[in-house]
């Protein structure tokens, strides 16, 4: 599979996903920018708009292995991890896998587990393993989280530490449809279920493809050094407690990366980082004004980041 090849297969998985999700073109190619990355999505926003829809329509669109995780306050990492059971028969225990072992995790509401759940994920995420009673299992591949959460309910909550968010490649929120998208959402659902209806598109395979096609997209050297200069200007902000780590500076390559290449592209332009810093850096970002990541004061940091870094003139030209 060709730069060309991929890009058209990410094409036809987001239109397979807007036959179920109305509007949110945005949210979406952000979200297959994600796919081509092996990088884990946050989803936050309010009840009822379309957060599980969308992870849903995304895991039916590509023929992978999909399990979904309701964390809750009593949840155990064992239920996420899996766990060593005595066997009478034989006389040993052995490891029943959790639902972990899937290719797309939908952690459904993560801020509702407790920070010892949560950090169940925090090998899972980064190291793509789960090790159990001193045994090391390997995820399949392509792993995939993708979580959502709530911001605005604080009851029965526990916040994600930075740790865990700096491991979430895009923070992305759905927002409330417009008057036109809402009709559409109810016509489209008044009777059926209209993501149970999607049939795959790709392949597991496919996607590997193309995420190896999304990371030989081309990237000159003023580039590179463009968006390091971005994550170090969120550090020294003045209202900055925490900036972007330089994980998040090689998050952002790849984002742009993967957006050039569903914009048709072989090589990053300026345009790519500057669509996927706030999605990439905001939520990295602690702010003493406004405790937390991802809030506005992080993401005004990143808009004048934006302003400020100078990007380089000879990589204008397309």
């Amino acid at each position: 599979m060709n730069w060309e090849e991929a890009a058209e297969k990410a094409l036809i998985i987001q239109k397979n996903i807007a036959r179920a999700v109305v509007g949110r073109e945005d949210t979406v190619e952000k979200l297959l920018v994600a796919l081509l990355c092996g990088g884990h999505v946050l989803l936050e926003d309010v009840p009822g708009t379309g957060k599980t829809l969308l992870a849903r329509s995304v895991a039916r669109s590509v023929d992978m292995v999909f399990r979904r995780i309701q964390f809750t306050p009593d949840l155990l990492p064992s239920d996420v991890t899996g766990m060593s059971i005595y066997n009478q028969k034989t006389g040993e225990f052995e490891y029943k896998r959790g639902p972990v072992f899937a290719n797309i995790l939908l952690a459904d509401e993560i801020n509702r587990a407790t920070p010892r759940s949560q950090a169940a994920l925090l090998e899972c995420m980064e190291e793509k393993q789960v090790t159990v009673d001193g045994v090391t299992y390997p995820l399949p591949d392509p792993f995939l989280v993708i979580a959502t959460q709530n911001p605005v309910e604080t009851q029965g909550t526990f916040p994600l530490p930075e740790a865990q968010l700096d491991r979430f490649l895009l923070k992305l929120s759905m927002g409330y449809p417009t008057t036109q998208e809402g009709v559409g959402i109810v016509e489209r659902f008044l009777q059926d279920d209209a993501a149970a209806a999607l049939l795959p598109v790709a392949s597991a395979q496919e996607l590997l493809e193309m995420r190896a096609c999304s990371r030989a997209v081309k990237m000159v050297p003023e580039l590179m050094n463009y968006l390091v200069r971005l994550t170090e200007a969120t550090r020294t902000a003045p209202d900055v407690v925490l900036g972007a780590s330089p994980r998040a500076s090689l998050a952002l390559a790849r984002a742009a990366q993967a957006h050039a290449l569903l914009r048709g592209r072989d090589h990053v332009l300026p345009d790519d980082i500057k669509a996927m810093a706030q999605g990439v850096l905001a939520h990295r970002i602690i702010c003493r004004s406004q405790f937390g990541g991802g809030g506005k004061a992080a993401q005004a940091v990143v808009e004048q980041a934006l302003s400020q870094v100078e990007v380089p003139a000879e990589t204008l030209e397309d």
